[in-house]
């Protein structure tokens, strides 16, 4: 296939004429890979915010597209933990996680995070992820999985963890329920820790280690009975006390979903309104939305401090009767009897007035069954504009991500890469998925870590991944229903704990101060911020343009002495170099630009000032790269003015886009062509021609010059 307009289009034509051999081999990789994608996607779901379920999804749709219409054959795109994470922590300031609106501000994420992508793939902006360097996304990424890593903690012990505008606080108030860990939470995840672990030091086991023992979790859960769940009403409940309190947060609960609901069609005739030009409507309408909203924030603050004090309890069930309902006791006033349920029940949650109580570990229950249906992301202005920072957050990172992992993989493989195209293909794959109930995708180092591993030749390998997983989604699902969640932040934890990396952070800290600081501020500022993860990225991200301007307005400058071979050399390094009362040799290690010209003036100003019998300024201009048009004015006049005083400025070593940009203002003809030499050695060899005499006498002339 040599047709440039058709590979342009379809990439994937480039991988034909393709042998059966090639074939099956890409089919034993993708299906290896996709064993060990299944419950990683199904984790990273759980990480998300989204039932597991959609991490399949993920795995599904985007990784064909993905495969099809990226640039790397090697490359898995699919869910991953730091993309999951910064997903739950743009959509959960906004809609609660695992409700219908949670899920469609998710799609309306994917959709928006791919345009994104797709947008600048197209322009071929594949360039602009440079803006983010590397200190600003290392400080991110250890903080994201530390982040992640404390997010699990929840599942791993089976306490209760609250969601807030302050992902810290959450965690510290979670810390308050640790003498309430659920042991048989705590041994299931111990348990599964350990097998994982021990099956990585067996060679021919590691691959599978993750897919062993989620089958073994499974197996153990269903068999010990892991899982206990029940529902009840607040009138089954026997202490008044308690009763109250839960009757409390179902009432206000319900008056939350009436008044959120009022909110939506508040802001709808509002849009209307202000398409209308009806000022005053509109006006009225967004007063009675602030009112609604002051109302709902008042009624949730009231009800996580009565969640707060219902976590605290626990019951116990009697009396069950023939329709299975029964009474609920505080533990330890329960009645004696033969129908007493001699487990600890507590409430997980409370929705639509109905109490869900455990007394078990949490499993992730039933997952659907079937492929996932046709459905179009909820297109809505205000989501759209509340996502948008976000969304393109996302973008960058998750292609940083992609990319870098790209870039690996080809360098073993020896391929060519084309970033434009990656970004095309990595925003066709979350378009898609977004009418495929996905969340955001990118490439996994990983799956894509496997597929090389497995002998991946093309990017068939991911579609047949993607077909496997869809097979699970048809006939494999029932026999997800006992998978402990406690299995799955294993998983998460030891999929993020290569993701720590002091080693890479001291590393950066000893190659440059300015850029260790970056690191640890974007570090500090993502586990401050979180949950708005994309502050972290911004602010890092600023900090490192600011100190990078800082570095150029104050480059480095050296006052050069002649050493014994003849060379210039910084005399603040060799002190005891002689220098010329009649020349003075500088050297500037900057562009000459908008930033730094005014330090570039009053350096010479000092310089000159310290031997007012100077009759040359030699400025060795090897490093100066670049000479904007404020450059060029002050030196213009810094020519015009030390001429008139009786000093003439020499240049040497001026590369051609200096001298172009002098020639075209004219600043070449200013200064002549007798005051600008190749070299250093022949612009002081001249200005030894012009002292004459005075030369001869000073020591700075007389050293020999390089052959």
């Amino acid at each position: 296939m040599n047709n440039p307009l058709l590979l342009r289009l379809f990439p994937f034509l480039a991988w034909f004429p393709i042998s059966s051999t090639l074939l099956r081999g890409d089919m034993i990789a993708g299906i290896t890979g996709a064993l060990v994608l299944v419950p990683k996607a199904m984790a990273y779901a759980q990480l998300s915010g989204l039932p597991v379920y959609y991490g399949l999804y993920v795995a599904f749709v985007p990784a064909i597209l993905g495969a099809l219409w990226g640039s790397s054959r090697q490359l898995s795109t699919g869910p991953v933990a730091i993309v999951s994470l910064m997903t739950a922590a743009a959509i959960t300031p906004l809609a609660v996680p695992f409700s219908e609106e949670y899920i469609g501000l998710a799609l309306l994420l994917s959709l928006m995070v791919g345009v994104i992508q797709f947008s600048l793939g197209v322009i071929k902006l594949g360039s602009i992820v440079n803006f983010v360097s590397h200190p600003v996304i290392l400080g991110f990424m250890n903080a994201a999985a530390v982040i992640i890593a404390l997010s699990q903690l929840d599942m791993l012990l089976g306490i209760p963890k609250g969601r807030s505008d302050s992902f810290l606080y959450d965690i510290w108030e979670m810390f308050g329920y640790l003498p309430d860990t659920h042991l048989p939470t705590l041994a299931m995840s111990v348990f599964a820790l350990l097998l994982m672990l021990g099956l990585k030091r067996v060679p021919a086991l590691s691959k599978l280690s993750v897919l062993i023992a989620v089958v073994v979790t499974i197996a153990v859960s269903a068999l010990t009975g892991f899982e206990r769940k029940v529902s009840a009403s607040p009138a089954h409940i026997a202490d008044p006390e308690a009763r109250a309190l839960v009757s409390a947060y179902a009432e206000a609960d319900r008056r939350i979903q009436e008044m959120s609901a009022r909110v939506t069609a508040l802001s709808s005739q509002a849009r209307l309104a202000h398409k209308t030009r009806d000022a005053r409507g509109a006006a009225d309408l967004e007063y009675a939305i602030s009112v609604l909203k002051l109302d709902i924030a008042g009624l949730e603050t009231e009800n996580k401090a009565r969640m707060h004090a219902i976590r605290r309890l626990d019951f116990t069930r009697v009396d069950t009767d023939a329709r299975g309902a029964a009474t609920l006791y505080l533990a330890g006033k329960a009645p004696v009897g033969p129908e007493s349920d001699t487990r600890q029940w507590h409430i997980k949650k409370i929705e639509q007035g109905e109490i869900k109580l455990v007394s078990g570990g949490d499993v992730v229950g039933k997952v659907p069954s079937g492929l996932p249906g046709l459905r179009l992301p909820p297109l809505s202005l205000d989501a759209m504009l509340q996502l948008l920072s976000a969304a393109f957050i996302i973008a960058l990172v998750a292609f940083m991500e992609s990319i870098s992992m790209a870039k690996a993989l080809a360098a073993k493989t020896k391929q060519r890469l084309d970033p434009n195209q990656e970004l095309i293909g990595q925003g066709l794959a979350n378009i898609g998925g977004a009418f495929f109930q996905a969340y955001p995708a990118c490439g996994s180092f990983t799956g894509s870590a496997i597929n090389l591993q497995a002998g991946a030749r093309t990017g068939f390998a991911m579609v047949f991944n993607g077909l496997f997983v869809a097979v699970t989604l048809l006939f494999l699902t029932d026999y997800l229903y006992h998978l402990p969640k406690a299995t799955l932040a294993v998983i998460i934890l030891l999929a993020v704990s290569s993701l720590i990396t002091p080693k890479a952070l001291k590393h950066t800290w000893q190659a440059s101060r300015f850029d260790g600081i970056v690191a640890g501020v974007t570090f500090v500022i993502t586990l401050i911020a979180a949950p708005h993860l994309d502050k972290g990225i911004l602010i890092g991200a600023g900090l490192a343009i600011v100190l990078y301007l800082y570095r150029t307005m104050k480059p480095r400058v050296a006052q050069l002495g002649r050493f014994a071979d003849g060379t210039l050399r910084d005399i603040k390094v060799h002190p005891t170099l002689p220098t010329s009362p009649y020349i003075i040799a500088m050297r500037f290690d900057g562009s000459l630009y908008f930033a730094n010209i005014a330090y570039f003036e009053d350096t010479v100003l000092e310089l000159i000032a310290a031997k007012p019998d100077a009759r040359y300024l030699l400025v060795v201009g090897d490093a100066i790269n670049q000479l904007d048009a404020s450059g060029e004015e002050v030196v213009h006049h810094l020519v015009e003015r030390l001429r008139g005083n009786g000093m003439e400025v020499v240049f040497s070593g001026l590369k051609k886009q200096i001298l172009d940009v002098m020639r075209a203002t004219g600043l070449f003809d200013l200064i002549g062509q007798d005051n600008i030499f190749a070299t250093e050695d022949q612009a002081i060899a001249a200005i030894q021609a012009r002292l004459g005499e005075q030369a001869r006498e000073d020591a700075f002339c007389l050293l020999p010059t390089r052959a």
